[in-house]
């Protein structure tokens, strides 16, 4: 029996479909990184995608990796901005150079 989808995947459920919606895809336009079933279970916060699965999504919206993962944490930390979340990740990443 599954679970309650968690608040991240439903975050990536709304990223997912506004991505794909955004640029005029169907569930069936993703037939060639993932069946209908798949896209339809992510899109419901059901199922949680791989870094791989990911890339693929991303790759059929024709957009990078990360817009789909910043777009799903701006939902998953309701009304956080782009400038917000950007200035965060910058500040992380030159900590680790």
């Amino acid at each position: 029996m599954t679970g309650a989808p968690s608040s991240l995947n439903r975050a990536f459920a709304q990223a997912l479909r506004q991505a794909r919606k955004a640029h005029k895809l169907t569930q069936e336009d993703f037939s060639t990184a993932s069946g209908r079933t798949y896209i339809s279970a992510l899109e419901r916060g059901l199922k949680s995608p791989t870094l791989e699965k990911i890339a693929g999504l991303a790759a059929t919206i024709n957009i990078h990796p990360l817009t789909l993962l910043t777009l799903t944490f701006m939902h998953a930390r309701g009304g956080l901005t782009i400038e917000q979340l950007w200035t965060q990740v910058e500040r992380e990443l030159k900590k680790l150079r």
